[in-house]
């Protein structure tokens, strides 16, 4: 046995070490393979996750779209269609002129005609393409609300239910809810005075060349229409636009003492719907949509070209309303949403991707 030893140890130590090595180069290998396939778990865990997160996140983009629809802006477009109405009564200005008729007690001289009539074409003119702009801004920031709103509260809510909401969060509560919401009134409640002044002055500068008794084809409709737009948006300021639809900024009016924890949910809500206002994205989409709804304006008046301006302002009125019927039964509204730009534009939003 001795002698067996002597004769065989190396080769026994080798094997020995041979033996060991392996099983430890196995334990090393099978750790490594739990560990890939705890990886693998992981990964494909995360994964499902990611695809159960995006899957929600799209159910709950089409909830806020349908808010938006059918809740929101059916209520913001008939106090502004009551508000435009109000600020732009055309019958006072007819009803003269059906009075002043020859052969009445209150004949109007050919001047007071004139200046009557004058008057009805400016606020004629005035009251479309204010309707035309207002309808579609309006349409857009309630969109802009509900978006941002809707992110804020997905996320809000994710982060309680996983369990990773700060002590200190500052959470959407009710109040700021329906405040932030209520802001979609603004225009008609705060603003409509100053843009009627504004969109009558565009009007009459654009009109001032135009005479009664001149021929309107669709093509110098449709120039008019864009041109007293054009006029409008390029008045005032870069974006001056953006204080016809929501307050003024709150940074403006806060001390230099102040410090970001002075600003409340609030405010963030307020000041991040006022960057997507002024971003040079959302410009395009307004000028693009601004665009497409003159188009359906133009379609509707299929049939009434190649009129002389007096005879074409009845049309021009009646028309109006249209704009700011409410939602189900606007189409102007349905031309926005479709374009797909638009819909472009507010998937970012939601998914807080550069809008700016």
């Amino acid at each position: 046995m001795w002698e067996f030893w002597r004769r065989h140890k190396r080769k026994l130590y080798v094997s020995v070490g041979v033996c060991g090595g392996g099983y430890i180069l196995y334990k090393f290998y099978d750790a490594y393979n739990k560990r890939i396939s705890q990886l693998e778990r992981q990964l494909a865990e995360e994964q499902e996750n990611d695809e159960r997160l995006k899957a929600q996140m799209q159910m709950h983009f089409e909830n806020i779209q349908r808010i938006a629809n059918t809740m929101t802006l059916p209520h913001t477009m008939l106090y502004l269609s009551s508000r435009v109405a109000e600020e732009l009564d055309l019958l006072h200005l007819t009803d003269k002129l059906i009075r002043g008729k020859g052969g009445q007690s209150n004949t109007l001289t050919p001047s007071e005609k004139l200046e009557l009539w004058d008057r009805l074409k400016i606020l004629s003119f005035t009251r479309l393409v204010l309707s035309i702009w207002a309808m579609t801004a309006v349409s857009l920031y309630i969109r802009i609300q509900v978006n941002i709103i809707g992110r804020h509260l997905y996320i809000d809510t994710a982060r309680d239910l996983g369990g990773f909401q700060p002590e200190d969060a500052d959470l959407i509560d009710q109040t700021d809810e329906q405040q932030f919401l209520a802001s979609a009134d603004f225009l008609s409640s705060q603003r409509m005075p100053i843009l009627v002044s504004n969109m009558q002055a565009a009007a009459t500068q654009v009109l001032r060349g135009k005479q009664l008794r001149d021929i309107f084809n669709a093509s110098v409709l449709d120039e008019t229409i864009m041109q007293i737009l054009n006029m409008f948006m390029s008045m005032g300021s870069p974006h001056h636009w953006v204080d016809y639809l929501m307050p003024e900024d709150i940074r403006f009016h806060r001390s230099p003492e102040s410090s970001a924890a002075d600003i409340t949910k609030l405010d963030q809500l307020m000041l991040e719907t006022r960057s997507v206002l002024s971003s040079s994205e959302f410009g395009n989409i307004l000028e693009m949509s601004l665009r497409k709804v003159v188009e359906g304006v133009m379609e509707d008046m299929k049939g009434n070209g190649n009129l002389p301006l007096a005879k074409l302002l009845p049309r021009v009125a009646q028309i109006s309303p249209l704009l700011l019927e409410e939602p189900s039964r606007n189409r102007f509204t349905q031309i926005i949403q479709n374009i797909p730009q638009v819909e472009v534009f507010f998937t970012l939003l939601y998914t807080n991707m550069s809008t700016s």
